[in-house]
């Protein structure tokens, strides 16, 4: 992964390759509020289905919420594979910008106003608990990235596999 400052050199900012600059700000923001209510978080997140969660946040209890991000409404319009994020979460959220448009946001998702600093919990999902097989998969792929990724900032020479 080859980590890079958004083209303006805002220190606030990471981008990765992955994401817009207004994405990479939205999932910064989610992520410093997520972690402030007590989850570990962890981005870009692979799944047993061969799609890539945003964020995924971790409780202590284990509950498992996915933060879709979308920076604008063409984003929002063009991917519809945010379905295939419900099978690996008990709380699916929408992350988007103050001036979004939320009335386009599903009623059972979770609603998340964020920018680069933080986020405001808006609306609370619809709750599908995993059932315990899926939650310990999604806990060890969940561990196994968190402790490759750390490996890999400690000793970038290690090799990263996902």
């Amino acid at each position: 992964m080859v980590v890079v400052t958004s083209p303006d050199q805002d220190p606030l900012i990471v981008l990765d390759g992955r994401q817009s600059e207004a994405a990479a700000a939205l999932q910064r923001g989610v992520c410093r509020t997520l972690r402030a209510l007590g989850l570990s978080v962890i981005t870009e997140l692979p799944l047993a289905n061969g799609r890539r969660a945003d964020v995924v946040g971790l409780s202590p209890s284990g509950s498992i919420a996915i933060v879709e991000i979308k920076s604008c409404l063409t984003d929002y319009r063009t991917d519809g594979k945010w379905h295939e994020y419900l099978d690996y979460c008990d709380r699916l959220y929408f992350a988007v910008a103050a001036d979004f448009p939320h009335e386009v946001i599903p009623g059972d998702a979770g609603l998340i106003l964020a920018d680069r600093y933080g986020a405001e919990l808006v609306r609370e999902p619809k709750e599908e608990r995993l059932n315990a097989a899926r939650r310990k998969a999604m806990m060890l792929c969940f561990a196994r990235a968190a402790a490759l990724r750390l490996q890999h900032h400690l000793d970038p020479g290690c090799g990263l596999r996902s």
